[in-house]
Parts: C-alpha cells; sequence; structure tokens
C-alpha cells in the first residue's frame, strides 16, 4: 500500500496493492492494522454505496455539525474526486484538491472531517464507495456550488447532471461570511 500526501492536511491518496492475473483482480479494500500504521486512526460507522451516470457531479457536501470522515473508492468506472478544504483557520481554507479513482487504478481518497466533497462520473456508470466516520445527519447537512468561480474547481465534465440541491449550493463566499464572526 503506497500512501499519496496532497497539498491539504488531512486528503491522501492511498493506492492499495493490486493481485491480478487473467481471471480478474483481488485488492484490500480496507485493514484497520495498516492503515492505523499509515496515519489513518478512524473508526467507520456507516458504508455507503452510491450508482450515478456519466457527467453526474455530486457535490460539494458536508456536515455542518457531526463532520464525516470519508474514505472513497470507485468499483465500477471511473470519477474525478474533489475535497475542499472548508475549515475556518486552515492555512489550505478555500483550497482543493482533486485527483480520478476508478476500478482500473484502485485508488482510495481519504477526506478528513471538516472537508466538503464531491465527484463528478467520466464513465457511462459509476459504483461510488463511502466510508464514513460518522452517521449521515440529513437535518445538518449542506452543499457548497460545485462551480463556485471563487473556488475554481476545474470539474472535466462538459454538461453535468445535477440535483436540484446542488444546483442551488451556497456560495464560498457565504460558507466564508458566516464562519469569519
Amino acid at each position: 500500500m503506497e500512501i499519496v500526501k496532497t497539498p491539504i492536511a488531512g486528503v491522501v491518496v492511498i493506492k492499495p496493492k493490486v493481485f491480478g492475473d487473467a481471471r480478474g483482480y483481488f485488492v484490500e479494500t480496507w485493514h484497520e492494522e495498516r492503515y492505523v500504521k499509515a496515519g489513518l486512526n478512524c473508526r467507520f460507522v456507516q458504508d455507503n454505496h452510491s450508482t450515478s451516470r456519466r457527467n453526474v457531479v455530486r457535490g460539494l457536501h458536508y456536515q455542518k455539525a457531526f463532520a464525516q470522515g470519508k474514505l472513497v473508492s470507485v468499483s465500477l468506472g471511473n470519477v474525478f474526486d474533489v475535497a475542499v478544504d472548508i475549515r475556518p483557520g486552515s492555512p489550505t481554507f478555500g483550497k482543493w484538491y482533486g485527483c480520478e479513482l476508478s476500478a482500473d487504478n484502485q485508488h482510495q481518497l481519504w477526506i478528513a472531517p471538516g472537508l466538503a466533497h464531491g465527484f463528478a462520473v467520466l464513465s457511462e456508470l459509476a459504483h461510488f464507495h463511502y466510508k464514513c466516520t460518522e452517521y449521515y445527519h440529513p437535518e445538518v447537512e449542506a452543499c457548497l456550488r460545485w462551480d463556485d468561480p471563487e473556488l475554481g474547481i476545474v470539474w472535466p465534465v462538459e454538461k453535468p447532471i445535477l440535483s436540484e440541491k446542488d444546483k442551488n449550493g451556497m456560495s464560498f463566499a457565504e460558507y466564508r461570511a458566516a464562519h469569519e464572526r
């Protein structure tokens, strides 16, 4: 397993060892002892699995309370995955990191609590998996605009398919103003 640090503290790419041959492949997607040794000492309480089709953009989601850490991966297809630092006082506040996660590369992205998360589907269909450190609490769920010009995320989709919630996400300026008080 290889751990790749990113410019944002609390966001790391994990490249598990993949054992493949003509029959297919095997990959260990979680091994507590190894991940703890690699610095990911977290307790997961909920696993989620979503499917989406090409050009779907989900996010940028976070919880205002009960912040979730997420270990995300893709078992079918490929996505462009994004984490945004929304932790006031962080040296990378307002910065984003993105990478491709796919069934082919089997990479995972660890997104620490306190960051917003989203992804865009690049394949015809994608199966996306989340291991979460906190339960989903719909009453405190929030969303930043996926295309906020201040964040400047370069999404590799031309005609995104969005939910109403994601179309109406809060601007980063509004988020910043609410958290600078």
